[in-house]
């Protein structure tokens, strides 16, 4: 085999282009949530965001001309998946940000390429962390810290809020590696998304009935523009770009499109809701994002 035979990996523009679209789509998550005012309760809002997800990809899917329908292959991948990528951040996130402010919960779910590039290298050999990546880590760390550590002081919902966003952190760090080691017989990025919003709905919606009842739901007719742009373009749109990003990127590249969402949620809380960003914050998140780009080893994709 020749070199010009060789397999090579996804080109630069492929990587940015799909990292800046789901970036851009996720950031705006952070800005739907906050115009519900808290009136929809997590459990709800999770329910609403992955039934709609689900409904936009089974239609996607279905004029692909395949089954919407799970096979039996993708069933365990999909339940997995539904879960930590699923039901259980959107309800840890709408819970946070009834606590937190837009920028400071983006910048700790910012962290999440350094767990993923850790946990990357005990899974994958071509993930091996090296001295940039780790010092990388421990830089972006000393950033969690500085951002987190007098939020958990403080007590409270505050600190609660800190602690579910360090709960969607893990979730979306093994989500990322789980769907690595996915076969590929099993691994259709599209159905990979689909199944994981379908789960997510699923189980959100029964966990919604059976612990608030069907009166839960009702709020959301009062806030349905900003439910329908989070099921729609910061649910199904982003994770169907992210599965086939993760696939043909890995792991630790694709969990990039942490530059960004911080950046984006921070700006919209800003502009649109009139958030204010402690200089404590804007340096603890500065300080994340150099650790996650050394940790990234971006000076493959730059």
């Amino acid at each position: 085999m020749t070199d010009r035979d060789a397999p090579t990996g996804p080109s630069r523009a492929f990587v940015a282009g799909h990292l800046l679209a789901c970036s851009l789509f996720w950031g705006c998550s952070f800005l739907f949530i906050k115009l519900m005012n808290g009136e929809v309760s997590p459990w709800a809002v999770a329910a609403g965001r992955g039934l709609l997800g689900a409904g936009a990809l089974a239609l996607w899917v279905a004029a692909r001309g395949q089954n919407p329908l799970p096979r039996r292959d993708e069933v365990r991948h999909w339940l997995v998946l539904g879960t930590t990528n699923g039901w259980l951040p959107n309800v840890l996130v709408a819970y946070a940000l009834m606590q937190l402010a837009s920028g400071p919960a983006a910048m700790i779910q910012a962290a999440g390429p350094l767990v993923t590039a850790v946990f990357a290298h005990l899974l994958f050999t071509e993930e091996r962390i090296d001295a940039r990546r780790l010092g990388g880590i421990l830089l972006g760390m000393a950033g969690v810290v500085l951002l987190i550590g007098p939020r958990l002081a403080e007590g409270g919902g505050t600190a609660l809020g800190v602690l579910a966003m360090i709960g969607v952190t893990l979730g979306y760090a093994a989500g990322n590696l789980y769907t690595r080691a996915v076969p590929d017989s099993a691994g259709d990025p599209a159905r990979l998304a689909l199944g994981q919003q379908i789960v997510s709905g699923v189980v959100a919606l029964a966990l919604t009935l059976a612990l608030s009842g069907a009166a839960a739901l009702a709020p959301i007719a009062d806030h349905l523009p900003a439910m329908l742009a989070l099921g729609l373009l910061s649910t199904a749109v982003p994770m169907a770009i992210f599965m086939k990003l993760i696939r043909a990127a890995g792991p630790t590249r694709a969990a990039m499109t942490g530059y960004l969402v911080p950046a984006v949620a921070t700006i919209m809380g800003v502009v649109v809701l009139g958030e204010t960003l402690e200089l404590r914050q804007a340096i603890g998140g500065c300080i994340i994002l150099a650790g996650v780009f050394l940790a990234s080893g971006a000076r493959r994709v730059a």
